[in-house]
């Protein structure tokens, strides 16, 4: 059973990822990063190892793409 303190809140994960609240919303609503919701009280949570994966999926996708020549 994964503990509390592997989540976060969107705000804490959107600083994580450098990015607006409402842009992580939106990416979990895509399906492109997982959230789940706290039982208690139906926050959106997210799993510090999801963002960690999602980081370096972005991270890889941007050193594969070729550089653009000015």
């Amino acid at each position: 059973m994964a503990k509390l303190t592997d989540y976060v809140m969107t705000a804490e994960a959107a600083e994580i990822l450098g990015v607006a609240q409402n842009t992580l919303r939106k990416w979990a609503a895509q399906g492109k990063i997982p959230m789940h919701r706290n039982p208690a009280n139906g926050y959106r949570l997210l799993k510090r190892s999801d963002l960690e994966k999602f980081l370096r999926k972005v991270e890889s996708s941007r050193s594969s793409k070729p550089k653009r020549k000015k």
